[in-house]
């Protein structure tokens, strides 16, 4: 058993293609950080196996997803699913539409959440520099966490730092760069 990367660059078609369905996004948010069996998805997500294991075929084919070990069960083997890597960075061309339907499941979920989620949303002027060095705190500040023992809730950690499209300056990428994000599920 091997442990998951850190980070999965997602920049390809067949990548994006995979996560296009907001059931794929649903497992990769309840594998976490956990391995879970199909059955053990299905239970989770309220749906039926064979649907779970079509998903998971899915994800396991663009490599956002492995069996992270098999089990003998009854006449049979039961595979434990794990997500590849913690975090999944989206780039190229794709990567906001991308972001945009992970936050549509994302707002079902806080929607969903009991009890009521904390959300904060500040308006602040900043400059490029501050930008980049708050957005670089909040990344250090996510990713030193420290996990409690897995008998405790699971808690999803959403952080964003953006300028609105109504006010959003000229971008300043070097040439050949492209817009890019990560989105991370604990």
């Amino acid at each position: 058993m091997t442990e998951p990367d850190d980070v999965l660059e997602v920049s390809s078609a067949a990548q994006y293609a995979a996560l296009g369905h907001p059931t794929r996004l649903r497992l990769l948010f309840a594998l976490g950080r956990k391995q879970a069996t199909i059955s053990q998805l299905a239970t989770a997500l309220g749906t039926r196996k064979g649907n779970i294991a079509h998903h998971l075929g899915v994800l396991r084919e663009a490599g956002m997803v492995t069996i992270a070990y098999t089990k003998p069960v009854r006449g049979g083997t039961e595979q434990y699913y794990e997500r590849s890597a913690r975090k999944l960075h989206f780039t190229g061309e794709q990567a906001i539409a991308q972001k945009a339907l992970t936050l549509r499941v994302l707002s079902e979920e806080i929607e969903a959440a009991e009890p009521d989620p904390f959300l904060v949303l500040r308006q602040v002027h900043l400059t490029r520099a501050q930008a980049a060095q708050l957005a670089a705190t909040l990344s250090d500040l996510v990713d030193g966490v420290e996990e409690a023992d897995e008998a405790e809730p699971r808690y999803r950690l959403l952080t964003g730092l953006f300028v609105p499209a109504a006010e959003a300056p000229a971008p300043e990428a070097p040439s050949g760069e492209t817009p890019s994000g990560e989105v991370s599920s604990a």
